[in-house]
């Protein structure tokens, strides 16, 4: 069937709106449920504004971090600009957010894209995911080393082995990727997806440190943002203390099976079980849960949102 252009304009709205009101309502019902479950007095307790004002100029700087690491991956595919590649961030966070573990997070990424590089632009995709990976369990490393410092345990020992021995595991297939292609090969369900090898073999060394240094310090951006708001909420803490528990913090939460709508009482969870060895305050450690998943997920969900309304779905 042929479709006019009149037609596909509309078609490309209607359809951009009805997602962007289903993923604003699916947000608007957990963030109310979940808020609820926890209790608003959670938003009654702060410190000096001067820390939360630090981590509102973070959130920005975290968001448009992860839009150059994109801008550079992508841009391998095809020409982007960072405005493009800032809506396609965003956009991403909006699909991720009613996804398991924000899986879809990247294919959201590439709906905003072209679609005739479609498999380099999952290569990519692919590559980006595992730099994400890698510096995550790199930050989960060093908080579970201070962590088995400070509370020894066969549980926590084995934790930080594990840890360990998929850090590495990692950081081969995000270096050596090509090396493993030939192993890959062999067994015929990888043989249809040879072609993501090849492809991600068009980076250099240098360029793969870039992206993997842009998703290092993107991550300290949004540690140093739990920090300020922990401070905000009167939750006293030694600064390079607070830093590891914060990394070993987010490893727990990346690694346990979840859908972001519905993780915040999981976080507030795991922030109580981990955060209680530093400080009593357990209404603080709540609120700068609450407020670290607002300012990093929620907001931009809610923007990504709406610019899916300006997505063109029908090309």
């Amino acid at each position: 069937m042929i479709l006019h252009k009149s037609t596909k304009i509309w078609l490309n709205y209607t359809i951009g709106a009805i997602i962007s009101a289903v993923l604003l309502y699916s947000i608007w019902l957990q963030v109310t449920k979940q808020l609820g479950q926890m209790g608003t007095k959670v938003l009654w307790q702060s410190g000096p504004n001067i820390f939360l004002y630090i981590c509102l100029c973070l959130m920005p700087i975290n968001v448009a971090l992860e839009a150059k690491k994109w801008q550079m991956l992508a841009g391998s595919a095809q020409p982007l600009s960072f405005r493009t590649a800032l809506a396609g961030v965003l956009a991403g966070i909006a699909f991720s957010i009613v996804t398991p573990n924000r899986i879809g997070e990247y294919p959201g990424r590439i709906l905003y894209l072209k679609r005739k590089n479609t498999f380099r632009l999952i290569s990519v995709s692919i590559l980006g995911a595992v730099a994400q990976m890698f510096t995550l369990f790199l930050y989960g490393l060093l908080g579970l080393v201070y962590y088995n410092l400070a509370f020894p345990g066969k549980f926590e020992k084995a934790a930080l082995l594990i840890c360990f021995l998929v850090t590495a595991g990692i950081g081969l297939v995000y270096w050596r990727f090509e090396n493993w292609l030939p192993l890959l090969r062999k067994i015929k369900w990888f043989r249809k997806f040879r072609i993501f090898g090849q492809l991600l073999k068009r980076f250099t060394n240098r360029q793969q440190f870039n992206i993997l240094g842009i998703s290092i310090l993107r991550f300290a951006v949004f540690t140093a943002q739990y920090l300020f708001l922990s401070r905000w909420m009167n939750v006293d803490m030694p600064l390079g203390t607070g830093f590891c528990m914060a990394a070993l913090f987010f490893w727990v939460i990346a690694i346990v099976p979840s859908i972001a709508l519905a993780e915040l009482g999981e976080r507030g969870q795991v922030s109580l079980y981990l955060f209680h060895h530093l400080s009593p305050n357990t209404v603080g450690i709540l609120g700068a849960t609450i407020g670290i998943w607002m300012l990093n997920l929620i907001i931009p969900s809610v923007i990504g949102s709406v610019l899916l309304v300006r997505m063109k779905l029908l090309r």
